[in-house]
């Protein structure tokens, strides 16, 4: 499970960069990842409004927006947008990083492609202001709600706080700690009880990927699904997207990862094998599972398709029986 910190403030060390901070150390102390990346240290063009992500489902524009953060908006299962009022709205470096999510607003609306994780990913909003007018909140809070539906995430909450202007003002805010620990407790509530499953195969590639799609879409409530390889490809393969696509579930541009990557962001109840080959590991305190599917690497997209229907099912008595 991962935890997305988006900051949307140009300026380092300020109070946006506090907030958010002490937002996420709290959600570390119930033992979650959580990542955090700063708007105004990346490389993000601005929409240019081509029509290329509607037509192809992703953006044209090569930049950090596409080599990194929509990789992460991915593999998210919360997403913290934290930033204070620029005019009533988002500094112009987040609202960029915002604008860009337009590629997958495009994947979602026009190519009806789903994320598997739509059903359990959830957005937060942080954000503070200077002044005190009663409307200084709803311009980021319209936009933030259109961006978490851009991500495929359900609107969870915001923590917002107006006459925040000198440095580190907001350690002022009397009861910061106690929203802090509300927010954070209420937010991860519904992930507490699920069955943590890690899906092995060789290259993190085809099998695994399927499968953890396949749970995370149909059991997102039940199950916090993740996946590796023992000996990882450095990307997925093409034609493993191109037959989940036609079951409209969206894997691209979601990384392989290490066993031992996988093992830092998950403690399973469950593992399942799909083919290691003899590096399968030994995962203290987790059930064993093995699942014998072919490799699909170099195979024809009408074995990758019947590939996908056996492990598609296989996955629903999976869920059925868990």
């Amino acid at each position: 499970m991962l935890i997305l910190g988006l900051n949307g403030s140009p300026r380092k060390g300020g109070n946006t960069e506090y907030l958010l901070s002490a937002f996420l150390n709290e959600i570390e102390k119930y033992k979650i990842a959580t990542k955090t990346v700063r708007a105004a240290e990346k490389i993000i063009s601005p929409c240019i409004e081509c029509g290329y992500c509607e037509e192809k489902g992703e953006c044209i524009i090569e930049d950090d927006m596409s080599a990194q953060i929509y990789p992460l908006l991915k593999e998210a299962d919360i997403i913290v947008a934290a930033a204070p009022i620029f005019f009533y709205g988002f500094p112009a470096q987040f609202k960029a990083l915002i604008d860009r999510s337009q590629a997958l607003w495009a994947k979602k609306y026009f190519l009806k492609l789903k994320d598997p994780k739509e059903k359990s990913k959830a957005g937060f909003l942080l954000s503070l202001g200077a002044t005190k007018g009663k409307n200084l909140f709803d311009g980021v809070k319209l936009t933030s709600k259109y961006f978490f539906d851009a991500v495929s995430a359900k609107p969870a909450g915001d923590l917002c706080y107006s006459k925040i202007e000198k440095p580190q003002e907001i350690k002022n805010i009397n009861g910061l700690e106690q929203d802090i620990k509300k927010a954070a407790f209420n937010l991860l509530t519904p992930f507490k009880t699920r069955k943590k499953v890690l899906f092995i195969c060789a290259q993190n590639a085809g099998r695994s990927q399927i499968a953890a799609a396949y749970a995370q879409y149909f059991a997102s409530d039940k199950i916090e699904a993740l996946s590796a390889g023992s000996s990882p490809a450095e990307k997925l393969h093409d034609v493993t997207i191109q037959t989940m696509a036609e079951d409209k579930i969206d894997i691209a541009g979601i990384k392989p990862k290490s066993i031992k990557e996988a093992l830092l962001n998950i403690n399973p109840d469950i593992v399942v094998t799909m083919g290691c080959e003899d590096k399968c590991p030994y995962v203290s305190g987790a059930d064993i599972i093995e699942w014998n599917f072919p490799d699909p690497a170099g195979r024809s997209i009408e074995f990758v398709k019947k590939l996908r229907e056996d492990i598609k099912n296989k996955i629903l008595d999976f869920i059925n029986n868990i």
